[in-house]
């Protein structure tokens, strides 16, 4: 009788995983978001976010494990702007050697973290999407945001205005900008094609930088 070889599926298995992995890469797309103002100078701290339009579920966000950080340093928060999906925790350590009382009345999140030290922080779970405008109680100058959305595409422009979205299954996208100037909304829908890379070139209309002036008193210049 011939003899009849019995083959573990684990090496099937493996194909099929390692197959399915490479088209869902070759199924994602990149978008390159460029934010300028009116005069086309590239837009700083801007918040790019890609909302699903099309999906049968919500997209998971996985938030980080550590907390983000925004410290306090040189009597300033940095940075000044932050950006997070919903279910993030959020660090405030004071590297200050005074001390500060960070605060927020938004909506999103109203919170007080009372008066503390150097080298004591405190974390935050911001668990709903929206805007949160951050102060200090002692320093009427520090200011700061923190954009809590509901997608996991998302990016803030760097120096260059410029914020790249990779990994995005293929689909229908709302496209969302956000800046603490920002005249008015910026959105559009996209489409994102399978293994396609696009460019979106946002012009966006910026309100008057109206951040308090801090004095000149050697631990930092005003704004200007």
């Amino acid at each position: 009788m011939p003899r009849i070889f019995l083959h573990s599926p684990a090496p099937v298995l493996a194909c099929l995983l390692a197959f399915t992995c490479h088209t869902s890469r070759l199924a994602a797309g990149n978008v390159v978001v460029i934010v300028k103002d009116t005069k086309g100078q590239p837009v700083t701290d801007a918040v790019v976010s890609l909302i699903p339009l099309e999906a049968s579920a919500p997209a998971p966000l996985h938030p980080p494990v550590e907390p983000v950080v925004i410290s306090q340093h040189g009597e300033e928060f940095d940075p000044y702007v932050t950006v997070v999906a919903v279910g993030t925790h959020v660090s405030f350590p004071n590297l200050d050697s005074i001390r500060h009382q960070v605060y927020s009345l938004s909506k999103t999140k109203p919170f007080e973290i009372p008066l503390y030290g150097s080298g004591t922080e405190q974390s935050i779970l911001f668990d709903r999407p929206g805007i949160v405008a951050l102060g200090c109680n002692i320093h009427d100058w520090m200011s700061a945001y923190l954009v809590v959305v509901e997608t996991p595409h998302f990016m803030k422009t760097a120096g260059d205005g410029v914020a790249r979205l990779a990994e995005l299954p293929a689909g229908r996208y709302r496209l969302d900008v956000w800046h603490p100037r920002l005249a008015g909304e910026s959105r559009r829908d996209l489409v994102v094609a399978a293994a396609d890379a696009a460019t979106q070139t946002i012009s966006v209309t910026l309100k008057p930088d109206r951040r308090i002036r801090r004095a000149p008193d050697g631990a930092g210049g005003g704004y200007k």
